[in-house]
């Protein structure tokens, strides 16, 4: 499979994602004690889909996650 070079909005795609991924793991890890938030940080998200959308990945998943391995195999 040939490497590809990702853009700079790609790679802030990526990595817009990867943080949002690890805010959801932090939110999910250890043991229940009712401090973890209820939701995903709005803010967290929403630099996610303005990435995605700035990178024309909104709606190309396939895309994306083939970057996404790419750029970042264990994710």
């Amino acid at each position: 499979m040939p490497t590809a070079v990702l853009t700079d909005r790609e790679r802030t795609a990526v990595q817009a994602y990867l943080r949002l991924l690890q805010t959801v793991r932090a939110a999910f890890d250890g043991p229940p004690d009712g401090r973890r938030p209820p939701v995903v940080p709005t803010a967290a998200l929403a630099e996610a889909e303005q990435a995605l959308a700035a990178a024309g990945l909104a709606g190309n998943e396939e895309e994306f996650f083939r970057m996404l391995r790419g750029w970042c195999p264990e994710a």
